[in-house]
């Protein structure tokens, strides 16, 4: 370890005793247990019913998975099925290689699917759950430094990562040793936590509603990413077109279309709080409370009624 860097992991796997557990299958299911268990409160105290977010991400979390892999393998169809390669691999996910803009939108997908059985209006659901997938992409981001992957530009600063050479993209002559990189996955992990805090402030304070939740952390997710792009140095198949890497015209595309939406969700009066997150009354959640008022007002009528009838027969046996 240098004086002044972050260290990699030797290998990545972390071991339970005997049972090894791969560190990027665990950073992306802590992340996708976070950004669930979050979004259920947020759903909770949107007016959704308890349960509601535990049974979309059944849906969401496998098409999400089979979205960021499919997005992967096509941009990076060399390592698979090239002269040599091993089409197999492209199922090997434990290893690393999921695309973000490929799990969101597939992810989505999962999650309209698993809100429509359940009678729940789309919209209001995408800004409930929308800045908790920062919380996931975030956390997820720490399988990269398990794996060694996705790092950035050589540099001298104090946060240099230490990579091993067999790990750098044109082989162990590439870089001198003692080299340290960008931590872009600790960039992006930064990004997306403050990203989370910020979006959730300004849906209160702005009282944000119609999808523009969503347009806002595409935006600044995209504006991040973009930043961040520019750093890497990985081999990607997709890459210099007109210049710019494939994510970073991902990240411009995305971007544009979220402001679009902004905007005419905000200068037509569709952006506003939905009263209602349900599209079948039926299927929301009992007012128990309305319940509970409703009982004691009964009660308290019986007991009026029985107090009258006391005093009647009071007032009989003195007359």
């Amino acid at each position: 370890m240098l004086p002044m860097s972050i260290p990699s992991p030797a290998e990545g796997v972390l071991w339970l005793g005997p049972i090894p557990l791969r560190g990027y299958a665990f950073a992306i299911i802590l992340g996708i247990i976070v950004a669930v268990w979050v979004s259920e409160k947020r759903w909770q105290a949107r007016g959704g019913r308890a349960g509601d977010i535990q049974d979309i991400a059944l849906w969401a979390v496998p098409f999400g998975l089979v979205g960021g892999r499919f997005y992967h393998v096509i941009t990076d169809w060399q390592l698979y099925f090239s002269e040599g390669a091993h089409p197999i691999e492209a199922l090997y996910i434990w290893r690393g290689g999921l695309g973000v803009w490929g799990a969101i939108a597939l992810g989505a997908v999962g999650a309209i699917i698993g809100a429509r059985s359940k009678g729940i209006k789309i919209v209001p659901l995408l800004d409930t759950i929308a800045p908790t997938c920062l919380l996931a992409m975030g956390i997820g981001r720490w399988g990269n430094w398990f794996n060694q992957e996705l790092f950035g530009r050589p540099t001298d600063l104090p946060w240099g990562l230490e990579i091993d050479p067999s790990r750098y993209p044109d082989g162990p002559s590439q870089f001198p040793v003692g080299t340290t990189f960008h931590p872009t996955f600790l960039y992006e992990f930064c990004w997306d936590i403050v990203l989370f805090f910020v979006i959730v402030y300004l849906q209160k304070k702005l009282r944000l509603g119609g999808g523009r939740v969503v347009a806002l952390y595409v935006m600044a997710y995209c504006l991040g990413r973009g930043l961040i792009e520019t750093l890497r140095i990985d081999n990607v198949q997709l890459a210099n077109v007109l210049g710019l890497r494939w994510s970073e015209w991902m990240s411009i595309i995305l971007f544009v279309l979220a402001a679009a939406w902004w905007a005419y969700a905000t200068f037509t009066g569709r952006g506003k709080v939905e009263d209602e997150v349900y599209s079948d009354p039926a299927k929301a959640p009992a007012n128990d409370t309305a319940i509970d008022t409703e009982i004691e007002t009964e009660n308290d009528s019986a007991g009026d009624d029985a107090d009258n009838g006391t005093d009647d027969e009071e007032s009989s046996t003195k007359a």
